[in-house]
């Protein structure tokens, strides 16, 4: 039996005007097995099924589909029992366990129901790794539920005080509060999930006494189910596609890198004239479009900073645009990448 490749390189070849000697010289068969497919033309040799072979993980199905079926209702990680049958002298990896144990988790058949929210209600904030290491980058980042609207700010730290700085910062931004803000749980925010009780966190006292001033409402969403905020988590993915890539890549080109004083002299202008002009393709709705409506719900932002202890921003005002935290001006920079494009 020859293989599909091989049947269709003798019709190919006879085609060309070689001989069937030729042709059996070129792709080592027998004349007779070459004039037989050159008189049987329609009939393709097809691949028969290969036989599977079995993996490390056999026989310990029975004792995962027993440990599945006595957890219902409920689950168990494919971490766990990964850890379990190593005990019992699995010697395979973690990834076909992962691969079975999610074959067996059942479908959802409830339909996907889009969470949104009214103008003014929601914001979500979340921080993202841009860059591991010495170096580290990452990005505050602050989505509205209604319009889509975001804020970003570029740091190479991920402490309490960034992200109180970026939540006053992003209020500013847009303008007004909104009545809930949206976290993740952090524990530089978090001190200790449903604390008094189902959904009764205890915060930090800093982020209190912040949502004091401001008058909105700490929430966090469900723990592994990102979903909940998912909002700020699909922006974090077209910050970095769209916005982090792009820019870095020309940054390289003119022998720079990408630093959060560069990537927050660049935000601002592509926050305004790009990411808040898009189609929304949920929303269908450009972001600055529904922002300025947004803007209409809002509770007013105080008229004082925040007492005992302040949250002071660090440099420039960055209340219009967070794009001022410049160890030179953006045009030096802009220069720079003229030069190399």
């Amino acid at each position: 039996m020859i293989t599909q490749e091989t049947f269709v390189d003798i019709h190919v070849l006879h085609k060309q005007g070689f001989g069937i000697r030729a042709i059996a010289r070129k792709l080592g068969l027998s004349k007779n097995t070459v004039r037989r497919y050159l008189r049987q033309p329609i009939v393709m040799p097809s691949y028969s099924p290969r036989a599977k072979r079995p993996t490390k993980l056999e026989p310990f199905k029975p004792y995962l589909l027993q440990r599945i079926d006595a957890a219902k209702p409920h689950w168990i990680p494919a971490a766990v029992l990964f850890r379990e049958i190593k005990a019992q002298g699995y010697g395979g990896g973690v990834t076909l366990v992962r691969a079975y144990v999610s074959q067996q988790k059942p479908k959802s058949t409830e339909a996907v129901t889009r969470f949104e929210t009214a103008p003014g209600v929601q914001l979500q904030v979340d921080f993202t790794t841009i860059r591991r290491g010495r170096h580290a980058l990452k990005a505050f980042v602050a989505t509205l539920g209604y319009s889509r609207a975001s804020f970003v700010r570029f740091t190479e730290s991920e402490r309490q005080e960034d992200w109180l700085e970026g939540i006053s910062l992003a209020l500013s931004f847009f303008g007004g509060v909104a009545r809930e803000i949206l976290f993740d749980n952090a524990k530089c925010i978090m001190i200790q999930r449903d604390a008094y009780g189902d959904g009764q966190h205890k915060w930090n006292p800093l982020l209190l006494n912040q949502a004091k001033h401001y008058g909105y409402k700490p929430k966090a969403c469900q723990p592994y189910r990102a979903k909940t905020k998912g909002k700020v988590e699909r922006f974090n993915r077209y910050l970095k596609e769209s916005f982090i890539t792009p820019l870095a890549a020309s940054l390289r080109q003119a022998g720079l890198e990408l630093t959060a004083d560069l990537a927050n002299a660049h935000i601002g202008p592509w926050l305004a004239e790009v990411a808040h002009q898009r189609e929304h393709g949920t929303t269908k709705v450009k972001p600055a479009v529904r922002l300025e409506e947004e803007r209409q719900a809002f509770m007013p932002l105080p008229a004082t900073s925040p007492s005992a202890p302040p949250i002071q921003p660090k440099g420039p005002d960055l209340s219009v645009i967070p794009f001022e935290s410049l160890q030179h001006s953006l045009t030096i920079y802009d220069q720079l990448l003229e030069a190399h494009a």
